[in-house]
């Protein structure tokens, strides 16, 4: 079976920045730029902006200033979500047990509780 989802990596390529943010729904002083929207909707992948959201109440998480989450996707619709602190450094690793989610997976960072992807930094 073929995932038909996919993400545009020129589409991707042209988010520089956000003039347009969202208020996460459930930890509300969580925001999103446009490009971490996109991902979501073409990749069905608000659940990975919860992960992020959600995980800023984790005390670990939340005193990393700066993160950067690594959602890595395996042939076999499993993935691993990593987040690290911009040095390398792992902060925190979660085993995703099934995801539709377009291999090989996507980095997006989270600093100042704004999820953006790379490019928007």
């Amino acid at each position: 079976m073929t995932n038909a989802k996919t993400l545009d990596h020129a589409q991707l390529a042209q988010f520089t920045g956000s003039e347009t943010w969202y208020r996460h729904g459930l930890v509300r002083r969580v925001l999103y730029t446009e490009g971490a929207k996109y991902v979501a909707d073409r990749a069905g992948a608000y659940w990975l902006l919860d992960e992020i959201a959600i995980g800023q109440m984790e005390p670990t998480i939340r005193a990393t200033e700066f993160q950067v989450w690594k959602l890595q996707v395996s042939d076999h619709n499993t993935a691993t979500l990593t987040v690290e602190d911009g040095n390398d450094n792992k902060v925190s690793e979660k085993v995703i047990e099934f995801t539709d989610f377009p291999a090989p997976g996507i980095t997006l960072w989270c600093t100042g509780n704004t999820i953006m992807l790379p490019s928007e930094y």
